[in-house]
């Protein structure tokens, strides 16, 4: 039984799972392998998808919070949050004052 299979049979009746395109799940796949590739990401990004790194990373964000994303790749997800989360404790604790 695949996982199409699984997560069908636990949604609702007349409920279908939101999906991902297939771009979205490009995106999914190289980031979990980018480093496989040679040389810098963001020329990989732009042969791979013909893409500007800062959209590129647009598009990830948004997919981050993507429950047909997380449902997808949940490892790979989680560690995007993770790594969001820990970024955007730093940029916090750089703005407090110190003491606080």
């Amino acid at each position: 039984m695949g996982d199409a299979n699984l997560h069908r049979s636990s949604a609702p009746a007349g409920h279908r799972p939101e999906q991902l395109s297939e771009r979205d799940q490009r995106v999914l796949v190289f980031e979990r392998e980018w480093w496989t590739h040679v040389g810098a990401k963001e020329q990989a990004i732009r042969e791979q998808f013909g893409l500007p790194a800062a959209r590129y990373y647009q598009i990830v964000s948004a997919l981050v919070d993507s429950p047909a994303a997380l449902a997808f790749d949940p490892m790979l997800i989680r560690r995007l949050q993770r790594m969001r989360d820990t970024r955007t404790a730093a940029r916090s604790a750089r703005l407090l004052p110190p003491g606080e």
